[in-house]
């Protein structure tokens, strides 16, 4: 493991899981050149938040009614709400807003939960993790989390701080326009909103209807 990995430990919470690691041999194929260091991760930690709930790494576990890393992929749980924007990839960590860190043909990218476009961000996990140290405001929105908890109180697992007025739609990053919500529930609220502006150019007037 590398020294990079290990520092963002340092800072993180501890295990969700303590159960031994296991990928799916979907997932596996999915993460391709990024497994190794993926699997060395959860390894050393099985899943974490940090940067007081801000970043959310997804462990990897079998029991009942875990969410980990295999249950988070599954087609079935929010992708399918994304009309194959989120296709071959695989989702591993995601930010205080719901917005997803995955493996695309063994590079981390950002995958915007709002518009299903994502964005190159490293080539491996030991730089992805490189850069949730040095530019975490950024990279996980903590300032938002922190004010935000401040105020309010701590997020529950699971929960994520979704835009009242989505950003892509103008929204503010703001406390005032963020609300708590399950991170299943957001993902499928995003993608709902992905599918319908996908093909609009920018400036479009939108008239967004949201599905239940």
């Amino acid at each position: 493991m590398t020294t990079t990995i290990e520092e963002l430990i340092k800072v993180a919470g501890p295990a969700l899981s303590e159960s031994t690691p296991r990928i799916s041999e979907e997932c596996s194929k999915l993460a391709g050149s990024s497994l190794n260091q993926l699997l060395q991760m959860l390894w050393a930690r099985n899943g974490f938040y940090a940067f007081e709930s801000a970043l959310h790494v997804y462990g990897i576990s079998d029991e009942p009614g875990a969410l980990g890393l295999n249950q988070w992929n599954a087609g079935s749980l929010w992708r399918d709400a994304y009309g194959g924007l989120a296709d071959d990839l695989l989702f591993f960590a995601e930010d205080v807003f719901g917005g997803q860190f995955c493996i695309a043909d063994g590079e981390i990218c950002r995958f915007n939960s709002e518009t299903g476009l994502r964005d190159r961000l490293a080539g491996s996990i030991d730089d992805w993790a490189s850069l949730m140290l040095a530019d975490t405001n950024v990279q996980t929105g903590w300032p938002l989390a922190h004010e935000w908890q401040q105020r309010f109180r701590p997020l529950l697992p699971g929960e994520r701080l979704v835009p009242k007025v989505p950003f892509v739609l103008g929204g503010e990053f703001d406390v005032s326009n963020l609300h708590p919500l399950d991170s299943v529930k957001a993902m499928r609220f995003y993608g709902n909103l992905a599918v319908q502006i996908r093909d609009a150019p920018d400036g479009t007037r939108v008239h967004w209807n949201v599905e239940d």
